[in-house]
């Protein structure tokens, strides 16, 4: 039985919205939903629906529709396909005529396809599960300030995954001892340390004093290791203002690297610094903070490589994409599936890693994608094998929670990488042999000997919970 709106005389959006016959152009915005709708409402009525609400629809029939070209500017249903093991939730694919988008606004974009319509009550839950942008808007957008390639050359470093740490206790040390963490932690091995995502002016230390102590430290482990080196400092402020001001100081004081929490400040907020960073030869470290609330729930949301897609035009050099083997979330298959997202220049559909279309990047640069949480030395097989040289390894509590302090826990995960790369250049399966490779490492190093033994019980071994629906049992 049909819910009493649409007895009621509502408009019957599958009339105008629903076109099973579209072929989708080149130049169309396509997004694909997972729809779980209210009982009573028909699935075509639903995408419609669902169509209609992010694009040029209402609930009724309005006189106004006469006065432009609806039939243009609308947005189209064009297929429904089940979801494997749900049969409660289906995928309802939408194409989007590209000039309902600002050219090179992720917020406009996001501000139509996640918007009001998530709220709608002819649906019970809703997820954006995948988008596809043309290369006609990719080409509109920024894109990363620098990109892989650029980044190497200027850290002259080449060859191997890049090393990084976050300094821990995340809050509540002064801006000297904050300080001294850096430079142990580089001067042991590592080419970065970072702040936390919540570090940012504190009343126990002030951005300021944090930034002035970090960069004497980075010169100081530079001139002790003849090695480039960075600090990710956190440039997250209450206002855009701000966030220059920050920007710019960072730069006066000789950093190479920024960071940013793009979720939390907003894309308006990160795509302006992402520019602010071109034109001043600054990298730009993206850290994902508040990812889970939005892309966690398999029914309802956004998926995370929604969010990858998005930054990466928006604009970030690294962004945090999750372990698979460390304390956060992150089904493999998938994490593989928005790691070739963020770096290659062209990646096709691939159901087996959740990429449901083909997406063509055409010349913009990629990202690194940033292994971080609750990973340590035992992990590096596993890392290396998952992202290969262009990612950044970045081990917090599993450096600085090394018996014998930072530069040991540093230089221990240096030796173990450096290990498995070299076993892997020789043509070994790293993963499956990775207890061998760090083993024989040890013996001729004490901190990464101490540092096997540190974490060897310490393993986060639970279900995920968001995997690819194709999985589902």
């Amino acid at each position: 039985m049909a819910p009493k709106a649409y007895e009621a005389g509502v408009k019957d959006y599958a009339k105008t919205y629903w076109v099973p016959d579209y072929v989708p152009l080149d130049t169309d915005i396509l997004a694909l939903f997972k729809v779980v709708p209210q009982p009573g409402v028909p699935r075509e009525e639903a995408a419609a629906a669902v169509c209609a609400e992010s694009s040029t629809g209402t609930w009724t029939t309005v006189w106004t529709d006469l006065l432009t070209d609806l039939d243009y500017y609308k947005g189209r249903a064009y297929r429904i396909e089940p979801v494997p093991n749900d049969p409660n939730a289906f995928y309802a694919y939408v194409a989007y005529p590209i000039d309902l988008f600002e050219e090179g606004s992720v917020v406009n974009v996001l501000t139509s396809l996640a918007g009001n319509v998530f709220g709608f009550k002819a649906v019970r839950s809703l997820r954006l599960e995948d988008l596809r942008f043309p290369l006609a808007y990719v080409k509109t957008c920024g894109g990363p300030p620098n990109g892989i390639q650029v980044e190497r050359d200027r850290l002259n470093k080449y060859g191997r995954p890049l090393l990084g740490c976050t300094i821990k206790p995340k809050l509540g040390l002064s801006a000297k001892n904050y300080g001294r963490a850096v430079y142990e932690a580089l001067r042991g091995g590592l080419d970065f340390t970072k702040d936390d995502e919540n570090v940012n002016s504190q009343p126990f230390m002030r951005w300021q004093h944090r930034f002035e102590f970090v960069m004497e430290a980075v010169r100081k482990a530079e001139e002790e290791t003849g090695e480039k080196k960075g600090h990710y400092l956190n440039v997250t402020a209450p206002t855009p203002e701000e966030m220059y001001k920050r920007a710019e100081f960072a730069k006066q004081l000789g950093s190479r690297i920024i960071m940013h929490d793009y979720l939390t400040a907003g894309f308006t907020a990160n795509t302006g610094l992402a520019n602010w960073c071109r034109e001043n030869g600054m990298l730009l470290h993206i850290h994902r903070a508040m990812h889970a609330v939005i892309d966690r729930n398999p029914n309802h949301g956004i998926h995370f490589r929604v969010l990858a897609k998005c930054l990466r035009l928006s604009g970030g050099d690294h962004l945090h994409s999750g372990t698979v083997v460390g304390k956060l979330e992150g089904d493999r298959e998938a994490t593989l599936g928005w790691i070739d997202l963020m770096r290659e220049p062209y990646v096709p559909e691939n159901r087996a890693r959740g990429i449901f279309f083909e997406q063509d990047w055409g010349s913009m640069p990629g990202m690194f994608p940033v292994a971080s949480g609750g990973i340590h030395v035992w992990h590096v097989p596993a890392l290396v094998t998952i992202f290969g040289d262009d990612s950044i390894l970045q081990f917090g509590g599993g450096t600085l929670g090394h018996p014998w302090g930072n530069a040991a826990g540093a230089h221990a995960n240096r030796v173990a990488l450096e290990a498995c790369i070299e076993a892997r250049n020789q043509g070994r399966q790293v993963e499956r042999e990775g207890r061998d490779i760090l083993m024989e490492a040890a013996k001729h190093s004490p901190e990464l000997a101490i540092a096997l033994e540190t974490w060897k019980e310490v393993k986060f071994e639970f279900e995920t919970v968001d995997k690819l629906d194709v999985q589902r049992a």
